[in-house]
C-alpha cells in the first residue's frame, strides 16, 4: 500500500504484510513478494496491486510497473500495470486506516506455456507527478517475488524425488486414489526386541531433490502434534510423522510415516546433509517391517490424501485384532450405538469445568455456575465435569503423582456422590441434554493408586516408564488383561450415575512405557477397551485427548470399522498465557491437515468468551468443523460473540452453526513467523455451497493482504461468486477466477479476525433480463451458512415469479442478496411464507445497500406461533414479482 509518512518519505509503497505493496499472483499458493507462487501448467498469471495513499494529503495520480524475468534470455524487462475500476472496496479495513485512497492496479503476465525456469518479480512505482520512480525492495525488507511453473509431465520414478535413498528400502510403485498423484510404497526390516529393549532401525531415505520449502508435522512432545516450516536442509527440531516438500516444478512430494502395523512406531527425522532418516521402534520379538508412504501430486492436498487413502488400506481396522476384540467390536457398534440427533452432541453448545471453575472442583460451584448460565438464557446442551471430580490417592508432589483409588466420586467434592450430583443437573437444567466426565486413560494423572479399591479389584501391574510430564521411572496400571473388565465395570458405574459421556485424556501415557514386552501388551489393549466400552456404553459421546501419538493415530483414529469419535487437535487453551492464543489457532489449522483425513471430529479445545483473544478463538472453532466448548468464569460471559457462534433452533435448543468440511490452513508451507494471515479454508452446503476462509493476524503488526478467490473451498471454474465480510457486512462486486482481478481487500489488525463467505450466485432469467440470486444464510452469525440445510430457485411458470425456497435448520435472520433489489419494496414486490403461512411484513426489510433481503425468521417464528411437528428444521418461500 501506498501512505503518506509525516516524518520523512511522503509515500510508502507497502506490500501485503510486513512490507510495503499489496500484489497478487493468481496461483496456487497466493504469495506476495518474497514467497512464491506455483501456476499450474498453462494457466495466465495474473497480478493484481492495490496502492492507497492518505486523505491527509491531495489525490495524485499513481503509477506502477511489473518488472520480471520470464524471457527465454532471462533478461528483466518491465510491463505497465492498468488502473482498475476505483469503486472497489476493501471488505475489512483495520480502525486506523479507515481513511484512504485506492486505486488497484493489474496485469495479466504474457504467454508463459514453455517456459520452465522460475520466474522473479518485483515492482516499482511513482505519482505521475513526482517523475521519480521508487523500487518497492528499496522501501521494505521483501526480496524479489518467484513463481514457479508446474511440469506438465511429472517425472515418473521416485528416484526422480529423493536422491541416495537405502538399498535396504524395498520400494514399490501403488495405485492412487487421488486425482494427479504418483504413489510408492516403502519398506524396510527392523530387527525385533532382545528382552525389554525394542528392535530400532534408522534408514536413509535420502535427500529429496529441487525443493524450495519444507513442512512438517513433529511430535512437539508425547501427546501433541504441531507445524514445523524451513526454506534450506530438512531437519526438523523433533520426529515428525508427515513431511511434505515444494518442488521448483511446482509440484508436492508428500512422506507419511505409519505407525501401529505389526506393532512398529516409525518417524521421520532429518540429519545435517539434508537425509529424510526412517527411525523405526519394533516392539515384537521378532523382524517386523517399517512403512512410509510417498506421494508426489499436482497440489499437497492430493498428494496428501493420497498417502492418508493409502494409509488406510494398510492399516485395516479389523486385521490388527484378535478375534475376541473384531467380534466385541462389532457387537458394539451393531446392538450398541444408537441413532441420535446430530446436534445433541457435535453440535451442542457444551461447556466445560476445566479453566471456568479451577482445579479444587465441588458440586456447589458446578451448580453456581450452571445457575448463573441459565440466568443469562444461555442453555448449553453439554456439560463436561472436568479433572479433580474422582477418588485419589494425593501424591507426594503434584498431581501428576497422584493415583486413583475408586469408581465413585470424592467425598470433598461430591459427599453425596456422583449421582446425586448428575441428577441434581439435569433435574435443574433440562436444556443439558449430556454430562461428561474427564478421566485418564490409565486411571488419573498417575494411573492406579496401588492401595485403593481399584488396586484391590483388579490386576495390577508397575511398569517401567520414561520420564516426562508424569515424573517417576515406573507407574501402577490396571494389567492389559484386566483392562476390558475395568472398563466395563466403570463406564456402567459412570452410566448407573446419569453420565452418558466422556473425555479420555492422558492416553499419551501408553507411549512412556519404556520395555517392549509392555508396549506390546498394554497399547493396544487400552485402545481397545477404551474404544468398545464407550461405544457400548455412550455410543459416539466420548472425546479422546492427549492422543497424538503415532500408534493411536493410526490404529484408533484412522480406521473406518466404527463411528467417527471426537479427538483434541492441539495442545490445551492457556488463558494467561498471550504468546499462546495466535499459535493455538496456527497449530489446529495445520493439524487438521493430517487429522481431517481421519476417522474423527477435531476439537480444537474450549475457550473463554471473555478474553482478549476470545473473538479469536470463537472464530477459529466455528470453522474448524469441529464443536464448540467455553469454560467463562461463573458470570464472565459475552452473550454477543455467543450468538455470533450459536443459534436457537424450533425445539428451544442452542446449537452451533459447524459446517460439514473440517477447517484447515489452505497455505501449507507459510511459517508462524512470515506476517502473512493465517488462511483456514472449510465449506458448507453441497455442489453449488458456500467456500468459507477464516484470517487470522498471528503476527505483531496489522497485516493487509489481496486474497484471491481461488482460495476458497469449493470454488468452480466458470462460476460467478460474491463475497461477503462477517464482521463488516461488506460484499464484494462479482468475482469469477478468469476475472481481471479475482480478489478481494483485507486488512486485519493485530489479535484481530476475519471470515470471509464465497457465495456463488445463480442467475435467473426473467424477461431476457437475469437476476442474480445467492442465499447467505443467517446474518450475524459467524459461520452462517451452515445454518441452510437446503435451498432452490426457479421461475413459477404461472405467474413468472421467482420462487426461493429454504430450509434452516436454526432461527435467526436470513440474508438472500437479489441482484435488481434496489427496484423493488417489500410491499409492492415480495411475499414470504413460512411453513405455508405469510410471515408478518415487520420482520423483512431490503437492507441499505438495497441488494440484501433480510428475513427476521426468528422473530417471524415467535409471532406467528407455528408448531414445529416432527421437522426440526424451518422451511420458507420467498416469492419475487
Amino acid at each position: 500500500m501506498v501512505t503518506n509518512d509525516l516524518y520523512g518519505k511522503p509515500f510508502q509503497l507497502k506490500f501485503v504484510r510486513p512490507a510495503q505493496m499489496l500484489i497478487f499472483a493468481n496461483a496456487v499458493c497466493d504469495p506476495p513478494l518474497g514467497q512464491a507462487t506455483i501456476i499450474p501448467y498453462g494457466q495466465t498469471v495474473k497480478f493484481t496491486v492495490l496502492l492507497e495513499s492518505s486523505r491527509s494529503f491531495p489525490e495524485q495520480p499513481w503509477e506502477a510497473v511489473l518488472w520480471h524475468n520470464g524471457h527465454e534470455n532471462r533478461e528483466w524487462r518491465e510491463l505497465p500495470l492498468q488502473e482498475q475500476d476505483p469503486s472497489i472496496r476493501p471488505l475489512a479495513v483495520s480502525s486506523n486506516r479507515a481513511n484512504m485512497y485506492r486505486r488497484f492496479f493489474s496485469i495479466d503476465l504474457p504467454d508463459h506455456a514453455n517456459t520452465t525456469a522460475p520466474l522473479h518479480f518485483t515492482l516499482k512505482y511513482r505519482t505521475i507527478r513526482s517523475g521519480a520512480w521508487k523500487w518497492v525492495n528499496e522501501d521494505s525488507c521483501l526480496t524479489d517475488g518467484i513463481i514457479y511453473f508446474q511440469s506438465q509431465t511429472p517425472p515418473p520414478e521416485l528416484g526422480d524425488y529423493l536422491r541416495g535413498y537405502s538399498s535396504a528400502l524395498s520400494i514399490h510403485s501403488v495405485p492412487s486414489e487421488a486425482p494427479d498423484t504418483q504413489l510408492w510404497s516403502i519398506t524396510s526390516p527392523v530387527q525385533g526386541a532382545i528382552g525389554v529393549e525394542s528392535g530400532w532401525a534408522n534408514i536413509s531415505l535420502g535427500v529429496p531433490r529441487s525443493y524450495t520449502r519444507w513442512f512438517s508435522l513433529v511430535r512437539i512432545w508425547t501427546p501433541w502434534l504441531a507445524p514445523r516450516h524451513g526454506k534450506d536442509t530438512f531437519n526438523p527440531p523433533q520426529d515428525a510423522v508427515l513431511s511434505s516438500f515444494l518442488r521448483w516444478d511446482g509440484l508436492h512430494l508428500v512422506l507419511l510415516a505409519i505407525s501401529g502395523v505389526d506393532d512398529v512406531l516409525t518417524v521421520l527425522k532429518g540429519d545435517q546433509e539434508g537425509n529424510v532418516i526412517i527411525s523405526a521402534r519394533n516392539d515384537r520379538p521378532r523382524t517386523s517391517e517399517t512403512r512410509v508412504i510417498a506421494a508426489v501430486g499436482t497440489s499437497f492436498e492430493n498428494a496428501n490424501a493420497a498417502v492418508m487413502y493409502h494409509a488406510r488400506k494398510v492399516v485395516r481396522g479389523d486385521e490388527y485384532m484378535s478375534d475376541e476384540i473384531k467380534a466385541e467390536m462389532k457387537t458394539a457398534i451393531e446392538s450398541d450405538v444408537r441413532t441420535e440427533w446430530m446436534e445433541n452432541w457435535y453440535d451442542g453448545l457444551t461447556y466445560c469445568t476445566w479453566n471456568a471453575l479451577g482445579q479444587d472442583l465441588h458440586e456447589d460451584k458446578i451448580y453456581n455456575a450452571l445457575n448463573i448460565l441459565k440466568e443469562n438464557n444461555i442453555k448449553i446442551t453439554n456439560l463436561i465435569i472436568d479433572d479433580n471430580w474422582q477418588s485419589i490417592e494425593r501424591g507426594s508432589g503434584s498431581q501428576f503423582q497422584s493415583g486413583w483409588t475408586d469408581f465413585e466420586a470424592n467425598k470433598e467434592g461430591f459427599p453425596r456422590g456422583l449421582k446425586h450430583t448428575v441428577t441434581t443437573i439435569r433435574n435443574n437444567h433440562p436444556n443439558i441434554h449430556h454430562v461428561a466426565v474427564w478421566h485418564a486413560i490409565a486411571g488419573y494423572w498417575g494411573a492406579i493408586s496401588p492401595n485403593g479399591n481399584i488396586a484391590k479389584n483388579y490386576k495390577t501391574m508397575n511398569l517401567h516408564k520414561e520420564s516426562s510430564l508424569i515424573p517417576g521411572d515406573h507407574i501402577t496400571m490396571v494389567d492389559a488383561e484386566d483392562v476390558a473388565r475395568m472398563y466395563n465395570d466403570f463406564y456402567k458405574f459412570l452410566l448407573s450415575s446419569g453420565v452418558d459421556s466422556v473425555k479420555t485424556d492422558a492416553q499419551f501415557v501408553l507411549d512412556l512405557l519404556a520395555d517392549a514386552p509392555d508396549r506390546l501388551r498394554f497399547l493396544n489393549a487400552y485402545q481397545d477397551a477404551w474404544t468398545i466400552n464407550s461405544l457400548r456404553y455412550f455410543s459416539i459421546k466420548a472425546i479422546s485427548c492427549m492422543s497424538q501419538t503415532p500408534q493411536i493415530l493410526f490404529h484408533t483414529q484412522l480406521p473406518l470399522n466404527k463411528p467417527r469419535m471426537m479427538v483434541r487437535n492441539s495442545d490445551d487453551f492457556f488463558p494467561g498465557i498471550p504468546n499462546s492464543h495466535p499459535w493455538h489457532i496456527f497449530v489446529n489449522a495445520h493439524n487438521s491437515l493430517l487429522t481431517s483425513h481421519l476417522n474423527i471430529l477435531p476439537d480444537w479445545d474450549m475457550f473463554q468468551t471473555v478474553h482478549s483473544y476470545s473473538g479469536f478463538h470463537a472464530a477459529g472453532r466455528c470453522v474448524s468443523g469441529g464443536p464448540i466448548y467455553i469454560t467463562d468464569e461463573p458470570g464472565e460471559h459475552n452473550i454477543e460473540l455467543l450468538s455470533e457462534m450459536t443459534a436457537r433452533t424450533i425445539k428451544e435448543t442452542t446449537i452451533i452453526l459447524r459446517p460439514p468440511v473440517i477447517g484447515k490452513t489452505v497455505e501449507v508451507y507459510t511459517a508462524y513467523e512470515e506476517q502473512r494471515l493465517l488462511k483456514v479454508g472449510t465449506f458448507t452446503g453441497g455442489k453449488g455451497g458456500t467456500g468459507i476462509l477464516a484470517l487470522f493476524n498471528v503476527s505483531e503488526n496489522v497485516l493487509s493482504e489481496l486474497v484471491n478467490i481461488n482460495a476458497f473451498p469449493g470454488i468452480e471454474n466458470g462460476e460467478e461468486y460474491i463475497v461477503r465480510a462477517h464482521s463488516t457486512g461488506e460484499i464484494s462486486p462479482s468475482i469469477r477466477l478468469d476475472s481481471k482481478m479475482p480478489v478481494v481487500s483485507v486488512e486485519i489488525d493485530v489479535k484481530g479476525y476475519e471470515i470471509l463467505s464465497a457465495y456463488r450466485l445463480q442467475a435467473i432469467i426473467r424477461n431476457s433480463s437475469p437476476t442474480k440470486v445467492a442465499i447467505l444464510g443467517l446474518l450475524g452469525k459467524m459461520t452462517g451458512a451452515a445454518a441452510v440445510t437446503s435451498s432452490n430457485m426457479k421461475i413459477d411458470d404461472h405467474n413468472g415469479r421467482l420462487q426461493i425456497e429454504v430450509a434452516l435448520k436454526a432461527l435467526g435472520v436470513l440474508g438472500i442478496f437479489v441482484s435488481t433489489l434496489h427496484n423493488m419494496s417489500v410491499e409492492d414486490d415480495l411475499l414470504i411464507m413460512m411453513h405455508g403461512r405469510v410471515i408478518p411484513m415487520d420482520t423483512v426489510k431490503i437492507c441499505e445497500d438495497k441488494s440484501i433481503l433480510e428475513v427476521d425468521v426468528e422473530k417471524a417464528w415467535d409471532t406467528m406461533n407455528i408448531e414445529p411437528g416432527w421437522s426440526n428444521e424451518v422451511s420458507l418461500e420467498v416469492f419475487v414479482r
